[in-house]
């Protein structure tokens, strides 16, 4: 099947005022945790389940290497890419074109 190899995060700036992120790693149905978006007739018994991450409560604008990041937000990175099992190379952490961090596959 067809599947993604790489990732964009965009748009990771607007987080930077946050205490904390909540990020869904699943859904629970029926008291079964699932990991894939539920089926639409599975959807309305979903309930989401929520890893509270800590946020970096700072501007990460203007940062273009990736280890000058705040560690709060390397370890949020870093735990999409577990939870998504692929590797995130384009962060997007400002609005203009050239605001992006690229990292390795």
């Amino acid at each position: 099947m067809q599947g993604a190899t790489q990732v964009a995060l965009t748009v990771l700036d607007v987080l930077g005022y946050r205490d904390e992120i909540p990020m869904c790693v699943g859904y629970e149905i029926d008291g079964e945790i699932v990991k894939d978006f539920p089926v639409t007739t599975k959807l309305a018994k979903a309930k989401p389940v929520w890893k509270i991450m800590p946020g970096w409560k700072c501007d990460i604008r203007g940062i273009r290497k990736y280890e000058d990041l705040p560690k709060e937000c390397r370890d949020y990175i870093e735990t999409i890419e577990k939870e998504i099992g692929v590797p995130i190379t384009m962060i997007s952490n400002g609005p203009k074109r050239e605001e992006i961090i690229y990292r390795e596959a």
